[in-house]
């Protein structure tokens, strides 16, 4: 919302008297004194009219997982056990997936109340990676790389899947590098070099990999560091 609305919706003053308010410094955005009536504000920022609050800012949750295999990505489920079961946070009900991973893939998973974030990390636009080591049943055929660079066409959705980067590093194993997030994909592209995925582990998104000392279960809140390198588009895949 653009600073000034918010700031007219205060006491009903007005957008005119709003803008002067602001152009006058009497407005505080976080601690920081802002002239500019358009600049944008969420709920995440704490909004002050000289000594008066206007808005006060919501906590913003940002927390990175290690899910394990078996444990559904959800919120909830009345049968099965969900990531945010295993999170113990007073605030978790505010919480969403940035990017779901399915019950038998493990690695890395990221949670948010922060809606704005959660796009900017999933939507295909941005190009951020997710890189993911694959196990498979057969050896990987080596035209298989070039099959995955030309992309595949999903009928069921009637798209055709943006460039991807394999690696295979052995017999049965790989590693993929996709820029969007479609229903079972990863699976559904091997499928089609003839092979079956044995297993699945996100290993980072953005250049944020998996911390190696965050054990299968675990979780804690994100670094200001982690925030930015998730968000980081780089074309590496090892």
């Amino acid at each position: 919302m653009k600073l000034d609305r918010l700031i007219a919706k205060h006491r009903q003053m007005g957008r005119t008297a709003a803008l002067r308010a602001i152009a006058a410094r009497r407005v505080r955005v976080d601690g920081i004194a802002v002239a500019d009536g358009h600049a944008e504000v969420d709920r995440f920022s704490a909004v002050m009219l000289d000594e008066e609050p206007v808005q006060v800012a919501e906590r913003g949750l940002y927390l990175i997982m290690h899910k394990p295999v078996g444990l559904l990505s959800a919120t909830k489920d009345a049968q099965h056990a969900t990531v945010l079961d295993w999170i113990d946070d007073p605030d978790k009900h505010t919480l969403h997936l940035a990017g779901r991973l399915d019950r038998n893939t493990s690695g890395l998973l990221i949670l948010t109340n922060d809606g704005n974030w959660s796009k900017r990390l999933m939507a295909a636009d941005f190009k951020v990676p997710k890189v993911y080591r694959v196990e498979t049943d057969v050896p990987v055929p080596a035209e298989a790389v070039a099959a995955f660079e030309r992309g595949f066409y999903f009928h069921t959705e009637d798209i055709t899947t943006l460039p991807a980067k394999l690696e295979v590093l052995g017999e049965c194993l790989a590693r993929v590098t996709l820029h969007e997030g479609r229903y079972h994909q990863v699976k559904r592209m091997f499928h089609r070099v003839g092979c079956r995925v044995a297993a699945l582990h996100r290993e980072s998104v953005g250049t944020l990999r998996l911390p190696e000392d965050l054990k299968p279960g675990e979780w804690r809140p994100m670094t200001e560091e982690e925030k930015a390198a998730a968000l980081c588009g780089d074309d590496r895949s090892s």
